[in-house]
């Protein structure tokens, strides 16, 4: 059997911090790897054990304040608890705005929206989310969709665990 890694030699950000939903961490993780992509999870603390939601741990392999956009192909935006905390923080909104300018990928699912609506850079994005947070999407100019996966451009967007199949589909869909 002959493996194709179509994301050999691409690199993607993911963001990790306490309360971060489990499977929207590691179910795109390991997809991107699995077709040959090198993954970082990035927190405000290097080499810090992060726990989830439901208690599964994340070491993060470098900090936030380290992550150089330009090193990357994309970014993970989980959701969980973790987006309204990782919002706050500059480094995670200029990396964000770097990469929308770049036009590289930024997938988020669930919460995750929350960072890029912090971001600002949503206004005119079709975007699905978390039914929590889709006020929050459209107060920040973004279109609202009710689907299980959004892809508008490089953004790829997603509402809830369930959704992950479809979720790294539109990742794929973005990067191949």
């Amino acid at each position: 059997m002959t493996d194709v890694l179509p994301l050999s030699g691409k690199k993607f950000l993911l963001f990790v911090g306490e309360d971060y939903e489990d499977l929207e961490l590691w179910y795109p993780k390991f997809r991107l790897e699995e077709a040959g992509a090198e993954t970082v999870m990035a927190g405000l603390e290097s080499g810090k054990t992060y726990l989830g939601k439901h208690g599964y741990p994340a070491v993060s392999e470098a900090t936030i304040d380290s992550i150089n956009s330009a090193d990357y192909q994309g970014v993970i935006c989980a959701g969980g608890w973790m987006p309204d905390k990782l919002r706050r923080f500059e480094k995670v909104l200029s990396l964000l705005t770097e990469f929308h300018e770049s036009q590289k990928l930024i997938a988020a699912i669930c919460h995750g929206g929350w960072m890029p609506i912090s971001a600002g850079i949503y206004q005119g994005v079709k975007v699905t989310g978390s039914p929590g947070i889709k006020d929050d999407l459209i107060n920040a100019g973004a279109i609202w969709e009710d689907a299980s996966v959004t892809v508008d451009r490089h953004f790829v967007s997603s509402r809830r665990p369930g959704d992950l199949p479809d979720f790294c589909r539109g990742i794929l869909e973005v990067l191949l």
